[in-house]
């Protein structure tokens, strides 16, 4: 996890995602890593477009999530449907008793 963060701080300063600049991050925090890891980390973010997926990725997470005043004004509505039903419900049961 720690390489993808070192990726992505590559990326947001505008440094190429390279074994060395990888190998030098990891280096400078004093992370131990595999050689291989590295390797893999740039083979697989080659080609890849880091904005594009960041932005896709961010996608369902803002469509998911209703806005703050969204559920307020949802939860009013169902408080008021569960108060008319209730009503509906006592003035049937007061219905019944005078039949």
């Amino acid at each position: 996890m720690e390489l993808i963060y070192i990726a992505m701080l590559l990326h947001k300063a505008g440094k190429g995602i390279t074994e060395e600049h990888v190998r030098k991050v990891a280096d400078a925090v004093g992370l131990k890593v595999d050689g291989s890891q590295i390797k893999a980390l740039v083979a697989a973010l080659e080609g890849v477009d880091i904005d594009k997926a960041i932005e896709e990725a961010a996608i369902p997470v803002a469509t998911a999530a209703p806005a703050h005043g969204e559920a307020k004004e949802s939860h009013k509505e169902e408080k008021a449907e569960d108060q008319e039903k209730k009503a509906e419900e006592a003035a049937a049961g007061l219905g019944a008793l005078f039949g």
